[in-house]
């Protein structure tokens, strides 16, 4: 048996969750909570919008076709068998734990934990890092992590390609528009800790003007929660409004905050925002996301086979 078959690498692929239908909805928001049930109200409203966007889950098949195609771009570089890919979720099962546990019980002691989410934070990769680093610890794997590709040539220049194409959808009026770059808000509080999310996000949106030709954009924040708390801004409804007070008519929101089509994009985005944008007399136009494409596979792959060069 070779050394690669003995001694595989385990690849933890870590992301948000979601359910996989609308029995388990309630289980999700709970968890997203806390332990805290929804209110009746809460809960009917995010069961409306998945409905909204077809009555359908669509992170859950994006996250298995990235991980299927971060496996098949690794096994193209290494060969079947130095690298395993396994699933650690936030929200739902697998949960980030059930994914080290899994990588456990397959016999790997040496793995590599990367985030479906390019921007670093304390809230968000920081967190998922950390109950990886928790479990791996109990069950004596030995971890590197992947914290950010935010600035990766490739993942730059899908998003460019993509913001490009987009922008040809207005015709001559294509240099008119206005680029919205956005990203899910975190509380205010991330401010005082110096946090990097906000840095690179902004780093990456520039990054990705430049390499599409763009002059003409600006950064907004999406999707805050309703904790009582203040959440970065501004809000993308708020930059959709004083765009329409500055006369422009015709709006790119390009989601770089994300890599997948889900309910933030496709309810918040082409549902919400289109809607508010439409009775301020704008066209709001969207880009494609990354899914699964063999650039981002690429970037991936990339990544872990950077982070592997750490472990010891």
């Amino acid at each position: 048996m070779s050394d690669t078959a003995q001694n595989p690498v385990g690849v933890l692929v870590m992301s948000y969750g979601t359910p996989a239908g609308f029995d388990q909805v309630e289980a999700y928001y709970t968890h997203i909570r806390h332990g805290r049930p929804p209110s009746p109200e809460q809960l009917a409203d995010l069961i409306e919008r998945y409905r909204m966007i077809g009555g359908v889950f669509p992170l859950r098949e994006h996250t298995n076709r990235q991980v299927e195609g971060l496996q098949r771009e690794l096994d193209r570089r290494a060969g079947k068998g130095r690298y395993v890919c396994y699933q650690g979720l936030k929200h739902v099962p697998p949960f980030i734990e059930d994914g080290v546990a899994k990588m456990a019980e397959d016999g790997i002691r040496r793995a590599v934990g990367i985030v479906l989410a390019p921007h670093d934070s304390a809230m968000s990769v920081g967190a998922y890092i950390k109950r990886a680093e928790a479990e791996a610890g109990k069950q004596g794997v030995r971890m590197a992590f992947v914290r950010e590709y935010h600035l990766h040539p490739e993942l730059i220049g899908a998003f460019a390609d993509r913001v490009k194409r987009a922008l040809d959808r207005f015709g001559d009026r294509r240099g008119d528009a206005l680029v919205l770059f956005s990203a899910h808000s975190l509380p205010e509080k991330i401010l005082a800790w110096n946090d990097p999310y906000p840095g690179q996000l902004l780093a990456t949106s520039r990054a990705v003007a430049e390499a599409a030709g763009v002059e003409r954009w600006k950064f907004s924040w999406q999707s805050a929660g309703q904790t009582g708390e203040p959440w970065l801004g501004p809000d993308l409804l708020e930059s959709l409004e004083q765009a329409a007070e500055e006369g422009v008519r015709e709006v790119l929101v390009a989601p770089v905050g994300f890599v997948s089509d889900h309910l933030e994009v496709l309810y918040d985005v082409d549902i919400e925002a289109k809607r508010f944008a439409e009775e301020k007399g704008m066209r709001l136009e969207r880009i494609e996301m990354l899914n699964d494409d063999p650039r981002f596979m690429r970037v991936l792959a990339d990544c872990v086979q950077a982070a592997e060069e750490g472990l010891p």
